[in-house]
């Protein structure tokens, strides 16, 4: 299932702040895509689990995580608030710049993003949201698939992200950018559905 657009209007954050809170979306160069509806117990488990874990690894580091929602608005240059078209809020976020912080959210690349793949936005975080994150910075994207117990990684080298790595969701996965910290997922494995066939 693909994620339906609001319509055909090209939108600003502006425009954005003006939206019903009954129904997410998010912009991605002006383009209102609507969020799927409440997630599995699965995807809230994963990405709680991920947040919890970064919250004790990062407490006495100047890194802050985050988790949904939160508006991260990725301007294309210097243009204020209203007039940026991309406005995303990823399932999990590390911000290591202060500066990036503010009262509505962050504005800027996070340094870390992690999306929990559902099946109607696994291509919309795999096409779209891979070349957005790219695009304004992010040095570390996870996705991460709580079916399929599967974690494939970009990491940013010279603007663009290199050849993923793809691993299971057994032990510790080290976090690139953030020297020492891993995320370790036998337990939370032990806690998700048995996978479907």
């Amino acid at each position: 299932m693909a994620l339906a657009q609001r319509d055909t209007d090209y939108h600003t954050y502006a425009d954005y702040l003006t939206w019903p809170d009954d129904v997410r979306y998010e912009l991605i160069d002006g383009v209102a895509w609507m969020m799927a509806p409440a997630p599995s117990l699965d995807h809230q488990d994963v990405a709680g689990e991920i947040y919890f874990q970064l919250r004790q690894a990062l407490q006495d580091r100047p890194c802050r995580p985050f988790i949904a929602p939160v508006d991260v608005r990725l301007p294309n240059g210097d243009e204020e608030d209203g007039r940026i078209d991309t406005v995303v809020q990823p399932d999990v976020l590390v911000v290591c710049d202060p500066s990036k912080l503010d009262r509505r959210g962050v504005r800027g690349a996070p340094d870390l993003v992690v999306e929990v793949l559902s099946p109607g936005t696994a291509s919309h975080d795999h096409v779209r949201k891979r070349q957005v994150y790219e695009r304004a910075g992010v040095r570390e994207y996870w996705l991460v698939h709580p079916v399929d117990r599967m974690v494939t990684i970009y990491r940013l080298e010279d603007g663009q992200f290199g050849k993923p790595e793809v691993g299971e969701l057994a032990g510790e996965t080290p976090v690139g950018i953030l020297p020492g910290v891993v995320v370790a997922w036998d337990a939370l494995g032990e806690r998700l559905f048995p996978p479907e066939f």
